[in-house]
């Protein structure tokens, strides 16, 4: 039960990595209220992602390889990494950001690993304790690759991710097969992470919201943040509700009052973070998803189980029980523009005909979400200006991988004590 001790904590932002925040602060003793503009939790980045929690996906972006496709690729409609030419400021001091932390490639990654490998254990739990169904497929990832030299350049991402304390192993054409029946195509090899596992995140997000409510958070949906302050004794928000009113005007604002925030916005952190007086350099990086319903048995047997990760195409898959196989990839640098093209979605369409041929995709539902990234590729698990600010955000395409992990980290910041 709250007493007059208790930590009264606000936490923007109702995707995984809010939800998870605020699970973790309910379960510290504070009293939790969480906000998000739409009507229910998990409803954009967090809605039709990959569904990998994937230790093995770890590697950071940053290096001049990715700098040479991006390049190459920058006028090809279909290409995995497409960047839009027309300049803004906020595009430019990214991309500058990204290019100095190049050279911390191989420590960030080693980073990631560790973190991926934390959260996937507290996910678990949090899973377990809670009784959450989320389509969970406990059957590792697979990486493939047509070439010798995409192989070899993964022997030595593997090297790196064993010093994060990953274990993945080499596999031959063989063994691919072996590993997944279902899968067609000529390969030179490939590695296989046995504790990788891959589920639905809006269900498991979904579900998890239902237990912050069992464990007295308050869940401000429909409700957009309209003002923040910080002050020396507390933080104010000014929100006021989505939700439409009889006469159509807007809903009367209030204003409340809280010992701290943490800010879980996803692509909007930037924006929040800046009424705090802090900058936090997120890009919303879009990504596209089919899910691809199986209606009838055919379809079902012709779609692989095993969850995939074609490192050349940049496609990753995941089975969401019988009658579901999410596909998702691609990287686009267009701003805040949520559009869904179809010469993007075409490539993830074509992609399954190649490899499951016996698999219709007459039912495939296009998706695209926004990606908060940031440019080293590393959560911002920090205090702000001002400490009764926090942010747990950035998370970029490893977002449910590593939500559980750095929200135990943020609630622990949230409820140290002054001398700890």
């Amino acid at each position: 039960m709250p007493t007059s001790d208790t930590i009264n904590v606000a936490v923007i932002g109702g995707g995984i990595t809010g939800v998870t925040t605020a699970y973790s602060l309910a379960r510290r003793g504070c009293r939790v209220t969480l906000f998000d503009r739409h009507p229910y939790a998990a409803m954009e980045t967090s809605f039709a992602n990959g569904g990998q929690l994937s230790a093995s996906n770890a590697e950071v972006w940053n290096s001049w390889g990715t700098v040479l496709k991006g390049l190459k690729w920058m006028m090809s409609p279909g290409a995995p990494l497409l960047v839009n030419p027309k300049p803004s400021w906020h595009k430019i001091s990214w991309m500058g950001e990204f290019l100095a932390a190049i050279p911390a490639h191989e420590d960030n990654t080693i980073t990631t690993a560790r973190l991926a490998i934390e959260a996937r254990a507290h996910l678990r739990q949090m899973a377990a304790e809670e009784g959450i169904d989320f389509d969970c497929e406990d059957r590792g990832i697979l990486h493939f690759y047509q070439s010798k030299a995409d192989f070899d350049a993964a022997a030595r991402v593997t090297a790196l991710l064993a010093r994060g304390g990953l274990a993945r192993h080499a596999v031959t054409p063989a063994e691919i097969r072996s590993i997944e029946p279902a899968l067609r195509g000529q390969f030179h090899g490939g590695f296989y992470t046995p504790s990788d596992f891959t589920g639905d995140i809006h269900k498991f997000t979904i579900g998890l919201a239902e237990a912050c409510e069992r464990r007295g958070v308050a869940m401000r949906f429909s409700t957009e943040v309209l003002a923040t302050e910080a002050l020396e004794d507390h933080v104010s928000l000014t929100v006021r509700s989505t939700e439409p009113v009889a006469d159509g005007a807007p809903a009367a604002a209030e204003t409340l009052r809280f010992d701290k925030v943490v800010v879980c916005a996803g692509v909007l952190s930037r924006e929040v973070a800046r009424g705090f007086g802090d900058r936090i350099n997120v890009y919303p990086v879009k990504g596209y998803s089919i899910t691809v319903h199986l209606p009838e048995a055919a379809d079902q047997e012709a779609a692989p189980w095993v969850s995939l990760l074609d490192d050349k195409a940049k496609i990753v898959t995941s089975r969401l029980g019988r009658t579901r196989f999410r596909v998702a990839g691609t990287a686009e640098f267009n701003g805040y523009n949520r559009d869904i093209r179809a010469e993007r979605i075409a490539p993830l369409v074509a992609w399954c005909r190649r490899h499951f041929p016996g698999m219709s995709t007459r039912q495939a539902v296009p998706w695209a979400g926004l990606r908060p990234m940031m440019p080293d590729m590393m959560p911002r698990v920090t205090r702000g200006r001002n400490p009764r600010v926090l942010y747990n955000t950035g998370h970029g395409h490893l977002g449910w991988t590593l939500s559980a992990a750095t929200a135990e980290a943020v609630s622990a910041l949230a409820t140290a004590r002054p001398n700890a």
